[in-house]
């Protein structure tokens, strides 16, 4: 069936400009925020499939992943914007990154007939283990560590922007000890190939289970050979349990002995054996590089990924802008199929981090025990510069209202 044209589009406070992807769990939107003064955003909006939204335990999968990314804010994660609620369905909108992940860049490379470099595999191997480290030793605002596993580092979830910066993303099945639903036991999650061999039995899992997942994942980037794979899951959890890894030299005899060490240390089935920190990964990584004849930056790597992608930048830049300056559908105009078209009075924001309670609205005393509410007609452009002083101070519109009026009856 033809893909249905979205771009213009309202979801809520936000202008849809296409469909990215429609994957089991959720539909993907690149889409537009706007604001005050001509201030625009790209965004990403990732929505759960409306099947899934009846399914309590897979919503609140859902939230906790959107709650706990949003407490990652580092230049080497995705970030996390907003979560909400439309109807029946949730969504969370996030970070949008002009690149490529890194299951699409090295397969360009070798249909252009290009081998993709060794240093820059250990360059993004770095970048990423600067990322997970900081979200491995996340605490919450009482220093509590967090203990959050990725569970899923793979060549899908490491992006790299046509910068140079490498994002990673989708900590969606992300594991934190202070989820309200704990992960069933025994149960797997995760693309089978690039999983640990614990995270195959089903096992408790720490920060060392995503170290051996990214060894997978730089195994395959600098040799061309796929670690695990079997005829059936079976065969693929039995690989990873049982199967002997081969040196990278095995198949690749110009891999260098320091980097060889490196992967197999990561490797190690045996987690005791194994980095025990991302950071301490990250400077074996990063020890090779300084001392190695080329040590690439990001622009380096921006250079690199540019003239691999540039028959594709040129129609994409274009579609950001034609699509995105596409006008919204005529008010009464039904909405393409599968698209549902809402305003901003559906959206029913769900908070991303605890806040301390200021109140929930605009409410004026008017005796011991009693209140009444006060309701406020306001235009768009001074609603959004409320609701952004409201963000500033970390409070509810309605309760910074409420703290104004307040304010101005003892003073007046």
């Amino acid at each position: 069936m033809e893909e249905p044209d979205i771009a213009g589009q309202r979801f809520g406070k936000y202008t849809l400009i296409d469909r990215i992807a429609v994957g089991g769990m959720a539909e993907i939107f690149l889409a537009r925020q706007e604001g005050l003064e001509g201030f625009e955003k790209t965004i990403v909006i990732k929505r759960i499939r409306p099947h899934l939204s009846s399914q309590k335990a897979f919503v609140q999968m859902f939230l906790n992943e959107a709650k706990l990314a949003a407490q990652l804010n580092h230049p080497n994660i995705v970030q996390i914007y907003d979560l909400g609620r439309i109807n029946e369905s949730y969504f969370i909108a996030m970070e949008y990154i002009f690149g490529r992940d890194m299951r699409r860049i090295i397969p360009k490379a070798e249909g252009m007939g290009i081998p993709f470099p060794m240093v820059y595999a250990l360059k993004i191997a770095s970048s990423v283990c600067e990322g997970l480290y900081y979200a491995h030793q996340r605490t919450d605002m009482y220093g509590n560590a967090l203990h959050i596993v990725h569970r899923d580092v793979t060549p899908e979830n490491i992006f790299v922007s046509f910068d140079g910066t490498v994002k990673i993303l989708d900590f969606g099945i992300a594991k934190a000890a202070n989820q309200i639903e704990q992960t069933r036991a025994g149960e797997i999650k995760g693309k089978l190939s690039y999983m640990s061999p614990e995270q195959c039995g089903g096992k408790p899992l720490d920060q060392r289970s995503d170290l051996f997942s990214l060894g997978v994942v730089l195994y395959e980037w600098i040799t061309g050979f796929k670690l695990f794979t079997g005829e059936n899951e079976v065969a693929i959890l039995k690989s990873i349990t049982e199967g002997k890894i081969y040196p990278p030299s095995y198949f690749k005899a110009d891999v260098p002995e320091a980097v060889e060490h490196i992967l197999m240390k990561a490797l190690d089935k045996d987690r005791t054996a194994r980095y025990q920190t991302a950071w301490d990964m990250q400077y074996d990584l990063d020890q090779f590089l300084s001392q190695y004849e080329f040590t690439p930056s990001n622009i380096h790597l921006s250079n690199f990924l540019k003239q691999l992608f540039s028959d594709e930048l040129d129609e994409e830049r274009r579609r950001l802008l034609v699509r995105g300056a596409s006008a919204p559908a005529p008010e009464g105009e039904a909405a393409p199929e599968g698209i549902e078209v809402l305003d901003d009075a559906d959206i029913e924001p769900i908070p991303l981090h605890s806040r301390r309670a200021r109140g929930d609205g605009a409410r004026v005393a008017t005796g011991a025990g009693s209140s009444r509410v006060l309701t406020l007609d306001l235009n768009a452009q001074d609603f959004e510069a409320l609701k952004a002083l409201a963000d500033r101070n970390e409070m509810a519109v309605g309760a910074l209202v409420g703290e104004i009026v307040a304010a101005y009856l003892r003073f007046r």
